[in-house]
């Protein structure tokens, strides 16, 4: 009698660096990597005791917090470094790390606030690409790296994002410029571009404490009625993009909005807003 065997997880053995990954869509990202099978999550962020509370409750064994302000490349050197030392290679780096900023239109934006969100969303990302990167090129495995960008970097508006939505867009063109320099040694770049998704980021800069009330805010102009954007349909993407599943897949900006885009610039878009 033949015994069939378990089936094998989709990131058997890997390791990966989630930045950010201590709260909203890095948080639902490490539980989802360590769930499928990856040998050890590194959640990196600043978010000390949350993070430390996120990593124990995954288990020690599959997952581990370390301190890291992105937007400082001698800390995204180091974390990339010992996640090397300790586990002899990295697979993954999700670059997750982002902020956003208040009231920041064209006409008043504030310079020296829009310097710091892109110290973390532009300067921070192109670090963990970077130093991921040559990990992954010196370890002569491949690897796989995925960035968060939005939906946002693709549309334009007056919601006072405006600096926000010009750090995605260049997180896009980041993806693209990686995607050929990097082919070469087998290291795939992508990005996931959600929609407003429930996070502790979004709910605060919003103004909105009830998950339910921000979750219908959020999704009010989906076309995809029924189902909510949260965090485990990026999470999902994300693995996507980190599995072999997507192994001929590269410069790719995966969106996950839910049909969003598809009706901005509609008569009916229009008409409801």
């Amino acid at each position: 009698m033949e015994v069939a065997t378990p089936m094998s997880k989709r990131l058997d053995g890997k390791v990966a660096i989630i930045t950010g990954g201590a709260s909203g869509i890095g948080e639902a990202t490490a539980r989802l990597f360590a769930n499928e099978g990856a040998r050890m999550v590194v959640i990196a962020d600043i978010q000390d005791k949350l993070g430390e509370s996120v990593a124990l409750s995954i288990g020690a064994h599959h997952c581990t917090y370390i301190h890291c302000d992105v937007s400082d490349e001698n800390q995204v050197k180091s974390m990339v470094e010992l996640t090397v030392k300790n586990y002899g290679h990295l697979d993954i780096m999700f670059s997750n790390a982002g902020i956003v900023n208040r009231n920041q239109s064209l006409l008043d934006l504030d310079l020296s606030l829009m310097d710091r969100l892109f110290a973390i969303n532009v300067r921070g990302m192109v670090a963990c690409v970077k130093h991921a990167a040559r990990a992954m090129v010196e370890g002569h495995k491949g690897g796989s790296i995925i960035c968060t960008a939005s939906v946002a970097g693709k549309m334009g508006g007056d919601d006072g994002m405006q600096d926000y939505a010009i750090s995605k867009n260049a997180v896009v063109a980041l993806v693209r410029a990686g995607s050929c320099e990097f082919g070469k040694y087998g290291i795939r770049i992508n990005c996931v571009s959600p929609a407003a998704v429930v996070t502790p980021m979004t709910m605060e800069w919003f103004g909105i404490k009830d998950k339910e009330i921000a979750e219908g805010a959020f999704s009010i102009h989906s076309s995809l009625k029924g189902t909510v954007l949260k965090v485990n349909h990026v999470a999902d993407a994300v693995l996507f993009l980190a599995s072999d599943q997507s192994a001929f897949v590269t410069g790719h900006d995966l969106v996950v909005d839910g049909g969003l885009l598809c009706r901005v610039g509609s008569n009916k878009f229009l008409d409801e807003k």
